[in-house]
């Protein structure tokens, strides 16, 4: 029984991070990346107050920060606020296919982090996860011209490849983290909520013309890309016997991302972002044959 709702947490939450890269290019034709990143961490931290309060855990939140608010402050800090800050910018310059894309290595730069920042030994399959991985963002970016190296927006594909080292890093200082994640990562969006207001306020972008469609957009990424869904990721992989087999379903996503991007906004897919995508997940699949075997709990 316990499987079968393990696959079904899994699931739900594939299928939603599924349908974050639409969400984000329908937010961000009405907020700047700013704006979105401030509205939608004050999303994800009510919406986590309330599963905090659900599990009975809300009077275990103001401990575990006093337990150590210096490095929840500079998890905060990585991640939601500038992690996502880089993440949004770099869809509003770039096609959602080829930002999503890039984005998904994170994972083989986590490998190369993990080499320097925890001494892990990178083995001969980890550098050929690497080469394919890599070598699929310069498809993806390059549009196929890997030999001309022309891109079409540099700086998105800079701050793509950013996010995923925020992303890594956050992953890294996470293996220190002895604190339940569903608080650890309201925390982190506790901290960054008064720093994106800032921001925020002194981008002094305008408001007014956000309409309803648009404020409904940034609610939905600000619970299922931000919130709720990594309690539910969470949740499957604490009910699986079987880990392997849950983490294997988030190969299916950027693939179900890709057929929602055309279907609902209509976005053309190059087909050197689908060849780009498959050399990164072939990349990845590699790199699980050696990352099973490690102590770095990532999700």
């Amino acid at each position: 029984m316990n499987e079968r709702r393990a696959l079904g947490f899994g699931l739900a939450a594939v299928l939603l991070w599924s349908t974050v890269a639409t969400a984000f290019k329908l937010t961000l034709e009405q907020f700047t990346p700013i704006q979105m990143l401030t509205i939608a961490s004050i999303v994800s931290a009510l919406a986590l107050l309330g599963v905090c309060a659900w599990q009975g855990k809300f009077n275990q939140i103001v401990p575990t920060f006093k337990r150590n608010p210096g490095y929840f402050v500079l998890l905060g800090l990585i991640n939601p606020l500038a992690y996502y800050l880089v993440l949004f910018k770099a869809y509003s310059l770039l096609p959602a296919s080829q930002a999503q894309a890039i984005n998904y290595s994170w994972a083989i730069t986590l490998t190369l982090m993990a080499a320097v920042f925890l001494g892990q030994t990178i083995r001969k399959q980890d550098w050929l996860a690497c080469l394919l991985s890599y070598f699929g963002v310069v498809v993806i970016a390059t549009q196929g011209d890997v030999i001309g190296l022309q891109f079409d927006s540099p700086t998105g594909v800079a701050l793509a490849l950013l996010s995923t080292l925020l992303w890594a890093s956050y992953w890294i200082l996470n293996t220190k983290n002895r604190a339940d994640p569903v608080i650890a990562v309201l925390l982190g969006f506790i901290v960054a909520i008064p720093f994106a207001i800032a921001l925020s306020l002194y981008e002094n972008a305008p408001w007014q013309h956000i309409t309803l469609h648009g404020w409904l957009a940034v609610t939905y990424v600000g619970i299922f890309e931000m919130g709720i869904t990594f309690v539910l990721w969470l949740t499957a992989l604490k009910l699986t016997q079987n880990t392997a087999r849950i983490s294997n379903l988030i190969f299916a996503s950027p693939f179900i991302s890709l057929i929602l991007l055309t279907t609902i906004i209509g976005e053309t897919i190059h087909p050197t972002t689908l060849l780009g995508l498959l050399l990164i997940v072939t990349g990845l699949i590699v790199q699980q044959l050696t990352l099973r075997s490690r102590n770095l709990n990532v999700t």
